[in-house]
Parts: structure tokens; C-alpha cells; sequence
């Protein structure tokens, strides 16, 4: 754990509050147990991933790619109330039970959606500058520092100039109830990940300044103590600095 810390250091990626994260097979084997279990945490993501609809005008979107789509369930409201009838939609995980899921679940919307498995990689077979929305939401939250700056890249790559990078993810609370929560959300995090699932609290505004996005709307809710930040940031020219 020492060394990847010290990878990540001299790289140059800002490092989150921890780094001890599962590896791409532990969460994939959780998820997999997790199945459907996890449409439950919408008590808390619903609140935000609305806000995040709220600003990504996705009213406007042709093209988007979800990483980490889960059971399918953020995909199905998009598609059923915000995207137009011609927008394409691109669902992958790397959790084989998600996939299942969310194939059914978003088999109504026939050729308009490909739902695919990963390896775990965090690079992807589009060509480059295919979409003009990179959704992924409490996804980020489980990945170590080294592989968000790896997925911070690939969206950079697979959004059309000016496309949307929308990310929603569990952060540090901006109240006393909310600090505590999320407190002991880390602590239980530093003991044993599995037990939140590989998630932690982090700062996505701070780790999205070393690519070249500019921020066009970061705002925190919070849901039953839970706090929750919503990124929607625009992908600038090559060669200029967000």
C-alpha cells in the first residue's frame, strides 16, 4: 500500500483521503453479490444525481457513455425523460450481475442503447470524440487516485470538444451532522473497504484540476447525512489549460 501511494505521488496525481481502495477483482466480486441491492441507495443519490440532470442539459445530448452504470437505473430515467428520441446511449461495468440487470432493464429502448462488460480497464474501444456526455455516478468514489486520473483522461478522449464530463460522488460533509457521517463513513473505509462497498468520501472538484476541464457547476447535497458532490465540467481544446 506504501508503494502505490508512493506511485501515485510521482505521477503527480492528488492523492484522496486514503488510498487503500479494492482492486478492480474485489469490487467487481462485490458488485457482483450486490446485484439489485443496490437500487436502495437511492434514499440518498437520488437527491443528486436530479441536481446533476438539473445542469448537464442532457436535453441536448446525442451521444453519452456511462461508466459504471450499475443496475441501468440513472440510464432509464435519462432515457425515458430527458434524451431526445435519437440520442445513443453507451452503459459499461465490469460487474457481469449489474450487466444483467441493466440489460433487462434497458432492453425496452432496443438499438438506442448497448449495454457491454468490461475488464476492468479504464480504457475504452470508442474512437475518440464519439460522445458529448461522460456520465458517471459514486463510481470515482471507489477507484484509487491513479485510476481517476486514468478515467479523467479517457473521458477527456472520448468527449467531442465542449462535451460534458458529469460526475457525481460521495464527499466530505459541509455540516457538523454531515462531517460526522461521513467521519465515520472513512473510518469504517481505513478498517475495511468492503463494508461501504470500496467507497469513500473525496474532493472531485480538487482532483479534476490537474486535467484540462473547466468547471461549470460543482455544488454539494446532502441526503439523510449523506453528502454528495455533483461536477458538470466541459472538455477545453487540446493544449489549453482548464
Amino acid at each position: 500500500m506504501r508503494k502505490r501511494a508512493k506511485d501515485e505521488e510521482a505521477r503527480g496525481v492528488p492523492l484522496p483521503h486514503d488510498v487503500r481502495v479494492l482492486t478492480h477483482e474485489q469490487a467487481q466480486a462485490f458488485y457482483n453479490r450486490m446485484g439489485a441491492k443496490q437500487d436502495w441507495q437511492a434514499f440518498y443519490e437520488a437527491k443528486a444525481t436530479h441536481d446533476l440532470i438539473a445542469h448537464a442539459s442532457f436535453e441536448t445530448a446525442q451521444a453519452v457513455f456511462e461508466f459504471g452504470c450499475g443496475t441501468g437505473a440513472f440510464a432509464e430515467r435519462l432515457l425515458t425523460a430527458y434524451l431526445s428520441p435519437e440520442a445513443q446511449y453507451i452503459a459499461v461495468d465490469s460487474s457481469a450481475t449489474m450487466i444483467r440487470l441493466a440489460q433487462a432493464r434497458l432492453a425496452r429502448f432496443g438499438s438506442r442503447v448497448t449495454v457491454e462488460q468490461t475488464d476492468g480497464s479504464l480504457r475504452f474501444g470508442a474512437a475518440s470524440g464519439s460522445y458529448d456526455r461522460f456520465v458517471s455516478t459514486y463510481v470515482a468514489d471507489l477507484l484509487s487516485a491513479v485510476d481517476i486520473a486514468e478515467m479523467l483522461s479517457e473521458a477527456y478522449r472520448l468527449l467531442r470538444p465542449e462535451g460534458l464530463l458529469c460526475l457525481v460522488g460521495l464527499t466530505p460533509g459541509p455540516t457538523w451532522f454531515s462531517r460526522l457521517v461521513t467521519g465515520l463513513w472513512t473510518g469504517i473505509h481505513r478498517l475495511a473497504p468492503s463494508l461501504v462497498g470500496g467507497c469513500r468520501p473525496l474532493e472531485l472538484r480538487t482532483l479534476l484540476q490537474a486535467h484540462p476541464f473547466l468547471l461549470e457547476y460543482a455544488h454539494v447535497v446532502t441526503a439523510f447525512g449523506i453528502p454528495s458532490e455533483i461536477i458538470v465540467a466541459k472538455r477545453q481544446p487540446e493544449g489549453r489549460e482548464a
